[in-house]
């Protein structure tokens, strides 16, 4: 099963975001003996987590249908700068908001 299209949130300050940034996973891949996932956060910043970096630094909020082949950094930044993330970012932070408020 594919890990493009999950949506996180940072569980602290990393990249130059606040705790609670959501982000978008946007290619997979292996590191050492396990997968890794690339995500994208809404100022734009984008980094590579481990499984084990993702379980420290990462709340997974939901999972969207993303269609999204990574090429390189360039056009990734370009993607953005377009607004095809803006979508999931979006539906990760109306994940957010419906699940901090009280019911």
């Amino acid at each position: 099963m594919s890990n493009v299209g999950i949506l996180v949130a940072l569980k602290c300050a990393l990249l130059g975001n606040p705790e609670g940034t959501v982000g978008v996973c946007y290619d997979e891949y292996d590191i050492g003996d396990g997968p890794g996932m690339s995500i994208i956060f809404e100022n734009s910043e984008y980094d590579g987590f481990s499984k084990e970096e993702s379980e420290a630094f990462l709340t997974i909020i939901g999972k969207i249908p993303l269609f999204y082949k990574f090429n390189n950094v360039m056009h990734l930044s370009q993607d953005f700068e377009k607004g095809f993330f803006n979508e999931a970012i979006k539906e990760g932070k109306r994940i957010q908001d419906s699940t901090d408020r009280p019911i």
